[in-house]
């Protein structure tokens, strides 16, 4: 979900309106896929809308427990969903607060949860630097940086540090320290890992070879716990526009002290294009640099590619041959996609409709014979 920005600096007072609570309620509803947690809020509206504003109103508002749970696709993921008072209370936050402060800071490349851009524009971004770069150079090359477990490491004082330059009003930025703050709770952590042996014991009943069965366990394994001050609750608005925020002062240092020209952050992935392997080489070292100052480190899938060979982003692959740049999708991607299909076929669902679900997605990329040979097998 976006939300467009707004000039003026709000303050709690004006905050609390029942106009903007019932908006933020209409706005949720249009995404929420669990029609039982509508249900039952729709079942005594006018009363629950008061509650939110009431709690907000005599100032005793504080974050409940999170309903934490695992999904699987695209992958092993812990999600931490908000019951429907404090999804209220996030999206007031995100629409009046946190957005129109937030967006003048960011560059225009930095495209992850913004209104008018996401996974299109940084194709776009990527499409018409390669085109500018192809004709006058020999080689183009990609820098592609991944942040290690970056939701997880977010630190929670260098945070609220950075929004303390921005919130002038005390009590908001008390309400937005406790979200932040949220996943201190020892109840966390503690259902994490009730939730991961649950799926361990659920694996080792499966009729499925050993080495698969060492994979998802291994991938259960890989599931980060949250340590005390660090991370933001993995599901929530407030957290989308806080990580893009976060690494906000890298992405102004990789554009105007290392000169990058043709940067691109979709979230915690960090793309350079450059005819330049020795300048990327250098930014590597730099940006590894740069990221400690927050707490952060590089992981070891940062790497420079060739784009003759290809570079894997947003579930794509973006490959130079014969100066035309083709999108093609990734073998991770087209994976996924036959096992979800494998998978709706057996439980007799309408496979057509769901690769009509996809097009958006493969509409993208090259994939017309992928498209075809899905819908020739479900038809």
């Amino acid at each position: 979900m976006e939300f467009s920005e707004t000039k003026n600096q709000i303050n709690y007072t004006d905050l609390i309106d029942i106009n903007k609570i019932k908006l933020m309620y209409f706005l949720i509803r249009k995404h929420t896929k669990n029609k039982d947690k509508l249900f039952k809020f729709e079942l005594f509206f006018s009363s629950n809308l008061t509650n939110v504003y009431n709690l907000l109103e005599t100032r005793t508002y504080k974050h409940s427990k999170y309903n934490i749970f695992l999904i699987t696709k695209p992958k092993k993921r812990i999600i931490m969903s908000e019951c429907m008072v404090d999804k209220v209370v996030n999206h007031l936050i995100s629409k009046y607060v946190l957005f129109p402060l937030i967006e003048p800071q960011l560059i225009n490349t930095n495209v992850a949860t913004r209104k008018n851009k996401g996974t299109k524009e940084a194709i776009n971004y990527l499409l018409k630097y390669v085109n500018k770069l192809k004709n006058k150079n020999q080689k183009i090359y990609a820098l592609k940086c991944d942040i290690e477990k970056f939701f997880y490491s977010i630190d929670h004082e260098i945070l609220l540090d950075k929004l303390k330059s921005l919130i002038a009003d005390q009590e908001i930025y008390a309400l937005i320290k406790n979200m932040i703050k949220s996943t201190d709770e020892d109840y966390v952590n503690n259902i994490i890992y009730n939730t991961i042996i649950k799926q361990k014991k659920a694996v080792m009943n499966m009729k499925i070879s050993n080495n698969e069965k060492k994979l998802k366990i291994s991938e259960l394994n890989n599931i980060p716990y949250y340590v005390k001050g660090k991370g933001l609750p993995i599901g929530n608005m407030t957290s989308q526009i806080l990580a893009i925020y976060y690494l906000n002062d890298l992405d102004h240092f990789i554009k105007e002290k290392l000169h990058a020209k043709y940067y691109i952050r979709y979230m915690d992935d960090l793309v350079i294009i450059d005819p330049n392997k020795d300048f990327l080489r250098k930014c590597i070292v730099a940006i590894e640099e740069e990221v400690k100052k927050y707490k952060l480190k590089i992981n070891n899938k940062t790497q420079i590619y060739d784009l003759e060979s290809g570079l894997p982003f947003l579930g794509y692959k973006f490959l130079l041959k014969n100066k035309r740049l083709h999108i093609l999708l990734s073998a991770k991607t087209k994976k996924r996609i036959k096992k979800r299909l494998k998978k709706a076929n057996k439980n007799n669902e309408d496979c057509l409709e769901i690769i009509k679900n996809y097009n958006g997605y493969l509409n993208i990329a090259d994939s017309k014979s992928f498209k075809a040979s899905l819908t020739e097998t479900y038809n």
